[in-house]
């Protein structure tokens, strides 16, 4: 969870998650509907269908016992370099480097290694400065202190040095260049997409399809995207019935990693019970306020909860 979010976003988020899938088992066992549910709101859905298959394969593969190999822990879904040598360093005290983003950081700084971490010639310095440091001996307190001393002292900005344990051989301390490192992601401009979302309203409830497992927002529910196709014609071809009314809101923007989208959100109400269902088993008709069917992503929660204030004030 702490992937790409703060730690303050985390807390009630993993002290829910943890409440309801409190081993392994628990997790295993679990539909993705449900996992992805508990994660709503995160973001970087990815994390948690990975989570959820990793769990899966521990129970099928490994008879339900967490592997001890690092070849093992890497190759389980979601599960990279880094990732599995913190878990065997941290678990049992195995000699692994780690790279997480604290990591990189403290030894950007300390080693004055230039450049934007994501490349692969600063890559593989970064992590031949990891394996250097790395201590032979109690390597989940070193693990845990150079993660630890990236984020709380050697932080992103205002850099507490005069408190850093190891500013005294820091090379970007010497030189007065902390704020050089590590370098800054070569800029580009975000690209903006945009797309329909149709809220089809039979009485109080809205439909609901499931999103394909590859993609943005894969494995949540979501309202239907028209993909140029007019709501109108994309609701009597969905239903086989035509529109009573229909109600075009203001634009939401969400913003990504890589570009921003806006959603134009529209409200289409049948004027008649829905006669087809092109996909039997791929939607749900959802009443807005009741418990979601899975996990559903922050926008188009949003425009969900605005519809169900607009139905409760009879606006629509």
């Amino acid at each position: 969870m702490l992937q790409q979010t703060q730690v303050t976003t985390v807390i009630p988020y993993f002290e829910r998650f943890v409440a309801r899938f409190p081993d392994l088992d628990a997790l295993a066992r679990a539909s993705e509907d449900e996992v992805l549910a508990h994660w709503s709101g995160l973001g970087y859905y990815a994390r948690a269908r990975n989570l959820h298959r990793a769990a899966r394969t521990v129970a099928e593969q490994y008879g339900g016992v967490f592997p001890r190999e690092f070849t093992d822990v890497q190759a389980l879904p979601g599960i990279g370099r880094s990732t599995a040598g913190a878990i065997l360093a941290q678990a049992h005290g195995e000699r692994h480097a780690i790279l997480d983003g604290n990591a990189k950081r403290v030894l950007a700084r300390h080693r004055a290694i230039a450049g934007w971490p994501g490349g692969s010639a600063v890559q593989a310095a970064l992590w031949a400065a990891a394996e250097a440091y790395t201590p032979a001996a109690r390597v989940a307190e070193y693990t845990q202190a150079i993660m630890d001393l990236g984020a709380t002292l050697c932080t992103r900005s205002r850099p507490a040095c005069g408190r850093c344990p190891v500013a005294a051989d820091c090379i970007a301390h010497a030189h007065g260049t902390v704020g050089a490192y590590p370098g800054q992601k070569p800029a580009r401009g975000k690209p903006l997409r945009a797309t329909t979302m149709v809220l089809a309203l039979d009485g109080d409830t809205v439909w609901l399809e499931r999103r394909p497992a590859a993609g943005i927002w894969g494995g949540l529910w979501s309202l239907p995207e028209t993909a140029g196709v007019e709501p109108e014609d994309w609701c009597l071809g969905r239903f086989g019935t035509p529109l009573a009314a229909s109600t075009t809101w203001s634009r939401l923007r969400h913003g990504f990693s890589h570009y921003d989208l806006d959603i134009t959100p529209v409200v289409a109400r049948l004027a008649g019970a829905p006669s087809a269902v092109a996909e039997p088993g791929g939607g749900v008709w959802y009443r807005p306020g009741d418990d979601p069917p899975g996990g559903i992503a922050a926008p188009v929660r949003r425009l969900l909860d605005t519809l169900r204030d607009a139905l409760r004030q009879e606006l629509l």
